[in-house]
């Protein structure tokens, strides 16, 4: 799978990226990968369902990756921060 099969989910609303999961798949790709981080972690989820319910019930999920991001604090005295991140496979 390469990266230009990621949708990265952000603050946009849930059907932009649905749009663009089912435009990777109508281009041919075989599997696609919703990625978000922190409070955005439930509209990925979201998203996954609505795809495969919704649009494209041929849809399976193949894995879902969980992990977290730290990062250093940009101040000095302040510490470093963590973020969950997580990662859904879809695959048809």
């Amino acid at each position: 799978m390469t990266e230009s099969s990621a949708v990265l989910i952000g603050k946009k609303p849930i059907m932009n990226y649905v749009l663009a999961c089912i435009t990777f798949f109508h281009g041919g790709a075989k599997e696609v990968s919703i990625k978000a981080r922190g409070r955005s972690i439930s509209r990925a989820i979201d998203v996954a369902e609505v795809v495969r319910h919704r649009f494209l019930p041929d849809v399976k999920i193949k894995s879902i990756g969980i992990g977290t991001d730290q990062f250093e604090a940009q101040e000095e005295g302040s510490s470093s921060t963590n973020v969950s991140t997580i990662e859904i496979t879809l695959i048809r």
